[in-house]
């Protein structure tokens, strides 16, 4: 079959080189416009304009900010595909578009929908705790996400896996299953099947202020967070140290729940008990700190348990050990990690 590509992200790589490789004929792509990025926000190129480019004009493609546009349009027609792909494009599509092919749209989707419509499923599936999740390939509808589905593929979400590296092991997942679906659609043996409406979730874009930490939280939520949120827009606080009053904006990348016994007295005393001899009027040593307080192990308390830190990344610097961020700012217990106010 003849098939035009859509797609800007890093995840349908892997199925671009799948499908030029395949007994198919990748006619045509179109993909978004350059954007600013990065610190120096200079236009680039999507990820898969960078791949049409390196291919040395082997498959044209063209660069659109507006994918609907009737020349844009005119152009796939002109290739008189019999199947559109659409993989992680990033702009609503027309029915104009999607009707065009005799054989139809279909679009990947990072979830095993009807659960996790949306931009960001891979970031919510981890945030929310879930223990699988997977990819799903549907034909493209003018309603989000909500197409007839083709095919999908279950994965386990692992224990310690951040958004990046379960966003990069589902692309790998995905070129295998879409050869096997449009194999299916060329022979006519697929069966499209229509989603439970009713079941379906929403797994919206992320934003900035969806990594501000609330240390109020439980230690157990935010190292979800943690996961879902890495590396992009990452889970956010502001460190301030005690001994010299100054704060920084940090990410941390990577960090574990543990388990914690409460104290507020100075010298974090080792004990849990009270002593016999306190007053009644006076708080026991092992009175409650403050969430976003590090303990005496250095330990972020939480509304329940800790967070140990593993990696985090200071604003304008690199990512570390966090034994190297401690021996680099002198932190020590009772510094703050602080919610980061809107």
């Amino acid at each position: 079959m003849k098939i035009v590509y859509l797609g800007s992200g890093e995840f349908g790589i892997e199925s671009l080189n799948a499908l030029a490789g395949s007994g198919h004929s990748l006619q045509f792509i179109v993909t978004q416009a350059p954007h600013p990025a990065g610190r120096g926000r200079k236009s680039r190129p999507t990820p898969v304009a960078n791949w049409a480019s390196a291919e040395g004009g082997r498959v044209p493609f063209i660069e659109t900010e507006d994918v609907n546009a009737p020349q844009v349009i005119e152009k796939v027609a002109h290739y008189e595909p019999d199947l559109i792909v659409v993989i992680a494009f990033g702009r609503k599509i027309s029915n104009e578009l999607i009707n065009l092919p005799p054989k139809g749209t279909i679009n990947v989707h990072a979830s095993l929908l009807p659960k996790y419509r949306g931009a960001a499923p891979v970031n919510w599936a981890i945030i929310n705790g879930e223990k699988q999740t997977g990819i799903s390939i549907i034909s493209l509808a003018e309603k989000m996400d909500a197409g007839k589905i083709l095919a999908q593929g279950k994965t386990d979400i692992l224990e310690n896996e951040t958004a990046g590296e379960l966003h990069d092991r589902l692309a790998q997942m995905v070129a295998p299953l879409l050869l096997e679906t449009i194999d299916k659609i060329a022979d006519g043996s697929i069966v499209y099947t229509e989603q439970d409406h009713s079941k379906a979730t929403l797994a919206p874009k992320l934003k900035k202020s969806d990594g501000f930490m609330d240390f109020s939280e439980s230690a157990k939520t935010l190292e979800r967070k943690i996961r879902g949120l890495w590396p992009w827009p990452g889970a956010s606080t502001t460190y301030l140290s005690k001994k010299t009053n100054k704060s920084i904006r940090v990410t941390i990348a990577i960090a574990e729940v543990v388990g914690v016994v409460r104290r507020a007295t100075a010298g974090f005393a080792k004990t849990s008990e009270p002593r016999p001899s306190e007053g009644l009027g006076e708080p026991p040593p092992h009175a409650a700190l403050p969430p976003g307080t590090l303990d005496e192990n250095l330990n972020i308390i939480c509304g329940e348990d800790a967070l140990k830190i593993t990696k985090i990344k200071p604003t304008g610097s690199r990512l570390m050990h966090f034994k190297d961020f401690v021996n680099g700012r002198h932190t020590c217990p009772g510094d703050l990690f602080m919610k980061i106010e809107q």
